[in-house]
């Protein structure tokens, strides 16, 4: 029992994100912020994605998993109350401090996955991405209504409690930590980097481009529909059915990823939902509910897929987790531009048609891209 206590971390890893998207139109009109500006918001967490993520082998390292992820979480309940009750710098300051809270178990749980459930990696992890999702699309539902009935800053804090609340219930595993290995120093002991594996470029950018489509839209869809005329908590709804399905395609994609022939059919199959849902907004918005389940289907399953490619791409568990330090830091810094990139198309065209044709073009190369690296992986598996 105590090893699915890393499911519960999952589901602090997104509320303090995804509930900024249904609140932008609230938050934008209190601090002045731009369409661009409003981008940078939610691409911030990215960029302290990108920055963290290649330095939490050397915490885990010296400090062992399970108390690195029970400092992340503590750190992240501090954000939280920074972010919403110490003013303007303090907006901006407070998500970078959950940025990189969050960075800390984005990199760690793929290996702690891995080392807790060896036999079933996919089945796990499709497990561990439901709780993340689950986590997300609640506070994405319930923010509006938060709002409405107090402000957008408690709609935003609120979250730190259940990190507190996780981190307690995690404090027994930090106290006698079960270390992931440390990683092998590099040199001979480790005959190719992973940043020289052909493999591990092509899943950095599977994990990147298909952080990028999830990014764009959780933070830019609500707003999206409500320049379309749909109401705030409306809006709010659809991006819980977004999050929400995820929790189906997660579940799902794990039987064809458990077969090493079958992972690129899985990838594609993964991938395929984003661009169906993005060219229907652009062909017809009026069905923004169907489309946002789509899209949710589509990147509940793109996500299992990318952390169970990485967590079967490292042939140790220091390679692993080197691994997830590499495709989470360059993966999210490709990710962080995508909400910038879409807030400042569409502040320059006045609309958002451009924004949606940009990601459709993103979501035709998570489709090659991660057919790529399923094959690659299952290449090197099978010479290793």
């Amino acid at each position: 029992m105590i090893a699915a206590t890393i499911f519960l971390v999952a589901l602090c890893l997104r509320p303090a994100i995804t509930t900024v998207g249904p609140l932008l139109p609230q938050i934008s009109a209190d601090e002045h912020l731009g369409e661009a500006a409003q981008g940078l918001l939610g691409a911030l967490p990215l960029l302290a994605f990108a920055l963290v993520s290649p330095q939490v082998h050397r915490v885990s390292g010296r400090f062992g998993a399970e108390r690195a992820v029970l400092g992340a979480l503590l750190v992240l309940a501090a954000g939280g109350v920074v972010r919403s009750y110490t003013g303007d710098a303090g907006l901006w300051l407070g998500t970078l401090v959950i940025g990189c809270a969050i960075a800390v178990g984005n990199v760690l749980v793929p290996a702690i996955v891995k080392r807790d459930y060896a036999t079933n990696v996919s089945r796990a992890t499709g497990v561990y991405t439901a709780f993340i999702t689950i986590g997300a699309s609640i506070a994405s539902a319930v923010a509006v209504p938060i709002s409405d009935a107090v402000d957008w800053r408690l709609a935003l804090a609120i979250w730190s409690v259940l990190a507190l609340i996780v981190a307690a219930v995690w404090s027994p595993r930090a106290r006698i930590p079960a270390e992931l290995p440390a990683p092998a120093p590099v040199g001979d002991d480790v005959p190719v980097s992973v940043w020289r594996q052909p493999r591990a470029w092509l899943i950095t950018a599977f994990m990147g481009l298909q952080s990028t489509c999830f990014y764009v839209l959780v933070t830019w869809l609500p707003t999206i529909e409500i320049a379309g005329g749909v109401s705030e908590r409306t809006a709010g709804l659809h991006l819980f059915v977004f999050q929400g399905m995820g929790i189906a395609g997660g579940l799902a994609i794990p039987i064809l990823l458990r077969h090493p022939n079958r992972r690129a059919a899985g990838a594609i199959a993964a991938s395929i939902p984003t661009l169906v849902a993005v060219l229907g907004l652009l062909a017809a918005p009026q069905l923004a509910i169907l489309w946002a389940g789509i899209a949710g289907v589509g990147q509940g399953a793109a996500l299992v897929t990318a952390l169970t490619l990485i967590s079967l791409g490292g042939r140790t568990q220091a390679e692993t987790t080197r691994l997830s330090g590499m495709a989470q830091s360059l993966g999210y810094l490709l990710a962080a531009a995508g909400p910038i990139a879409a807030g400042f198309l569409a502040e320059r065209t006045g609309a958002w048609q451009a924004s949606l044709v940009m990601l459709a073009v993103l979501g035709l190369l998570q489709i090659a891209a991660g057919a790529a690296a399923a094959r690659e992986t299952a290449a090197e598996k099978a010479t290793a």
